[in-house]
């Protein structure tokens, strides 16, 4: 096994709020039937890489149970195959607890060591992206790399977000700041590193030790000093839906007559853990256009450029339009939904509407996540008979009939239950109660 694949896949993912505050962000759903970390899994065998490490930590059970012992990606191997690599307690008066993206592969020192790869592939396990990490890993190789970084632009507007990089004609690596407020260019890293292993080691060991470290803030910059760090262009679609308003965007692209990206791709399959459900069932009054249907759905209504996730049941005179909704979600008869993110077992009472009006008054609690017309449902929530919501509104898990003191919610509302706030302030009894 000359590659070893490491997966980052213990971030919370704030930035998706009510979304990741019972799942970690690598786990939430895409495209209806998939879970973000299908792609860098699904990645990882299509390149022919088939030793992968997972690191997880936060609420890594959907995840842990998503991936099992990985035969949807053919990575249940006698030699090779998916580890989970959760945090572990080691030298007394030690933390377990992964403090950063570099310290998370500094506490698992050891598993690189035994496997014992020539280069090392870190990735994130919350990006959107079809990419052949096989040809970056023989253009790191060609250059006599000692880390290849691979980047791509990005709107100018969302530098910010990314580490931002400069580099002289022979691609060599001049430069690297971490979500500048100010970017200088807008060439921003992937978050996808190869490393020769003796390199990463000596840096880890040098840089990390036992303190909070990121590759971005710790291990790039000096590195770009003594070492030969090369960019590794990728111009193929990849998007990091790290906010609501790109996971939303970019979900819906999908239903476009060409997407940018290709689902349907024999030559680069994307693998995943299905749920055994029957075939959609359409009624007799029943329209969807637009729109993926995933499997055990059951469409009595109208669906419009929207994502219906397995499991979901529409009933009669219900319309869905420029929506996300999770599995096993019900909405009732004669109920609108239209611009709205609903995560699982959510129940729409009938005649309610939801993403109504034009008043885009931002989220009172959220201003920066939501301000453009958005509407998100966290889990288990239940919206009454006859409820009417606006926009930028947040409503909690677990909200129930008797939480609404209105059935007018108005736009950039927030409504909350108890449970749903324990669970949003990490009460770890209330999520394990949620995700049960």
């Amino acid at each position: 096994m000359k590659t070893l694949a490491l997966i980052l896949a213990g971030g919370r993912g704030t930035r998706l709020d009510i979304l990741s505050t019972h799942r970690a962000k690598p786990s939430v759903p895409f495209a209806g039937k998939f879970r973000l970390i299908d792609f860098a899994l699904s990645n990882c065998v299509n390149s022919g890489i088939y030793n992968v490490g997972v690191l997880t930590q936060y609420l890594p059970l959907s995840l842990n149970n998503h991936i099992g012992i990985g035969k949807p990606w053919d990575l249940d191997r006698r030699m090779g195959g998916v580890t989970i690599l959760q945090p572990f307690r080691g030298k007394p008066g030690t933390t377990d607890w992964y403090e950063g993206t570099a310290h998370a592969i500094y506490k698992n020192m050891s598993f690189i060591e035994n496997k014992d790869p020539e280069d090392v592939v870190i990735l994130s396990g919350d990006h959107v992206y079809e990419m052949d990490y096989s040809k970056m890993v023989d253009y790191h190789k060609e250059k006599g790399a000692d880390l290849t970084i691979a980047a791509q632009p990005v709107p100018y507007e969302d530098a910010n977000r990314f580490g931002i990089l400069d580099y002289n004609d022979d691609m060599r690596i001049t430069d690297f700041v971490e979500k500048p407020e100010n970017p200088p260019s807008n060439l921003a890293s992937m978050g996808i590193y190869v490393f020769k292993k003796e390199v990463l080691l000596e840096v880890l060991e040098k840089y990390c030790s036992e303190k909070d470290s990121d590759f971005g803030h710790h291990i790039i910059p000096p590195m770009i000093e003594k070492e030969g760090v090369y960019l590794y262009k990728f111009d193929d679609y990849w998007k990091d839906v790290g906010t609501l308003a790109a996971y939303w965007e970019s979900s819906l692209e999908l239903t476009d007559p060409i997407p940018s990206l290709n689902l349907y791709n024999e030559d680069w399959k994307l693998h995943t853990r299905s749920e055994e459900k029957p075939p959609v069932k359409f009624g007799k009054d029943a329209c969807a256009s637009k729109s993926l249907i995933s499997n055990g759905s059951i469409i009595n209504g109208e669906v419009k450029n929207s994502i219906i996730s397995p499991g979901v049941y529409i009933e009669e005179g219900a319309v869905i339009k420029d929506s996300i909704i999770f599995n096993d979600t019900v909405i009732r008869s004669n109920s609108v939904v239209e611009k709205a993110i609903i995560d699982k077992e959510v129940e729409i009472m009938a005649n309610c509407k939801i993403g109504y009006g034009d008043d885009l008054t931002p989220n009172k609690d959220k201003p920066d996540l939501l301000d453009n017309g958005l509407n998100v449902i966290a889990k288990r929530a239940t919206i009454p008979e006859g409820t009417t919501i606006g926009r930028n509104c947040r409503i909690f898990s677990y909200v129930g009939v008797d939480d609404f003191n209105s059935k007018d919610i108005p736009s950039g509302s927030t409504v909350t239950s108890e449970i749903g706030e324990k669970v949003a302030a990490g009460d770890e009894d209330h999520v394990r109660e949620l995700n049960t």
